[in-house]
This record gives structure tokens, C-alpha cells and sequence, in this order.
């Protein structure tokens, strides 16, 4: 798959199904694992997904239209330490909600930094994707921070807590381009699989 287009399209606080209602991709991960970054770098556009030094900034739903073809739905950050109870509630309420309602997700890209051992945000947000039976692809962001030769050692806890095989995850670099074209196979082959299954 090649990217030829990519705009942004609104941000929800609840989420409703957007019109025309196409096939999508979610990008699911914790404040600060690189959401914004790895949508940029996979669009090739600087500043198409805003990034913040802040982690937790990202309090909505963004929607983003690719090749006028399917939408990328990029997902609240969660695990903000600073985040008060109340927010972290109406977090999973609109999570809850968004996996709840939408019926075209083809795949969620669940991002976790390879550098360190999942939280159990992580693991909590791991067995929920199991749990409703949504396809998801476990994306280690930030690969290009430590060595190639590295990189099995520091894959092994993320597949113990997330209950993955190491080819299972995709190493990316949103620095680098490292991954970029496997995940757009993995995105591709999602879109096409779901599409001839329906």
C-alpha cells in the first residue's frame, strides 16, 4: 500500500460513526508511546497528527481519511499518571463505546515503546482487544533508540505480558522509516482480507 493522500477529518468526544462509513484502522497505545508520530511518518506528513511533549494531550477521538479510502482513528492516549479518576473513567466509557459501536474496524494497531516492559494499562489494554475479539497488531515504537542486535532482548518481556510471538510484533521507527512498509502490508492485507470476507 502506498499512502497518496492523507487529511484530517474531526475530533469526537463520543464516538459516532462517521459518514461515508469505511473501513478503519484504530491506533490504540499510552500517552507519550509515539501515536501521533507513527501517523505522521506513515503518511509522510510533519504535522498531520498534532505531537505534544505533554503526554496525555490527546483527550479525543481524531479521525483521519486515507486515500479517501479507509479512516485511521487515533485513540486517546491512556496510563497518564496525572489524569484524575474521573477522566480515566470517561476514557474507558468512550473506548468502550468507540469498540462497542463501530462495525467497520478491520485492525487496531496496539503501541507499546520497545524500551520498556509493558504497563498494565498495556496488559489491560491487550486482553480487552481479546477480549471483543478485535484483530490487532502489537506495533514497538521507538525501535531506531536502541541497537537492531538489541532489539530480540527487549521484545521478550513484551511478548511475555502481552501474550505475542516476537514475530507477532513489528519494530518501528517513526525517526527512520524503520517498519514503515511492513506495517502498510499489514494495514493493506487487513483492508483486503476483512473486505472479501463481508
Amino acid at each position: 500500500m502506498e499512502i497518496k493522500s492523507a487529511e484530517f477529518v474531526t475530533s469526537m468526544s463520543v464516538y459516532q460513526t462517521p459518514e461515508p462509513a469505511l473501513p478503519q484502522i484504530a491506533v490504540a497505545g499510552k500517552s507519550n508511546v509515539g501515536k501521533s508520530s507513527l501517523i505522521n511518518s506513515l503518511c509522510r506528513r510533519k504535522a498531520l497528527a498534532k505531537t505534544s511533549a505533554t503526554p496525555g494531550k490527546t483527550r479525543l477521538i481524531n479521525l483521519f481519511l486515507l486515500n479517501s479510502a479507509f479512516h485511521l482513528v487515533d485513540l486517546p492516549g491512556y496510563g497518564f499518571a496525572r489524569v484524575d479518576k474521573k477522566e480515566k473513567l470517561r476514557w474507558g466509557d468512550m473506548m468502550e463505546k468507540y469498540f462497542r459501536e463501530t462495525e467497520q474496524l478491520k485492525l487496531t494497531l496496539h503501541l507499546v515503546d520497545i524500551r520498556h516492559e509493558p504497563t498494565q494499562d498495556d496488559v489491560q489494554m491487550n486482553a480487552f482487544l481479546r477480549a471483543t475479539g478485535q484483530p490487532f497488531l502489537v506495533v514497538a515504537t521507538k525501535a531506531d533508540k536502541i541497537s537492531r542486535g538489541a532489539r530480540m532482548k527487549q521484545l521478550a518481556p513484551i511478548c511475555r505480558a502481552l501474550q505475542v510471538q516476537p514475530w507477532q510484533v513489528l519494530c518501528y521507527s517513526s525517526e527512520n522509516g524503520d517498519g514503515r512498509e511492513q506495517l502498510l502490508e499489514a494495514m493493506e492485507k487487513a483492508l483486503t482480507d476483512q473486505g472479501e470476507e463481508s
